[in-house]
């Protein structure tokens, strides 16, 4: 059995269609902010500014839609990893 986390030894139930969301982090807002458009196209999602690093070299975004399975969420969050504005995405 794989281990997931050292609280849970299984993998959570996750009832599709649901609303889920990705925390993106980068060098440019201005960049992920395109970004999270690019990659959303015409999918209806929410987007706000997230925090900061203490010398202001990152910043994120939070962003939200609903997905239809995990395919898609997955896919999305490949996207947004791949993206060359995205540093990291949570």
């Amino acid at each position: 059995m794989e281990i997931l986390d050292d609280k849970c030894q299984t993998k959570p139930e996750i009832s599709y269609p649901c609303k889920w969301g990705y925390k993106i982090i980068g060098r440019d807002k201005e960049a992920l902010k395109v970004c999270i458009s690019e990659i959303m196209g015409d999918k209806e999602h929410l987007v706000d500014p997230g925090n900061v690093s203490k010398t202001g070299k990152f910043h994120s975004y939070n962003t939200s839609c609903e997905v239809a399975n995990e395919e898609e969420r997955n896919q999305i969050f490949k996207a947004f990893g791949e993206h060359d504005a995205v540093k990291m995405v949570i």
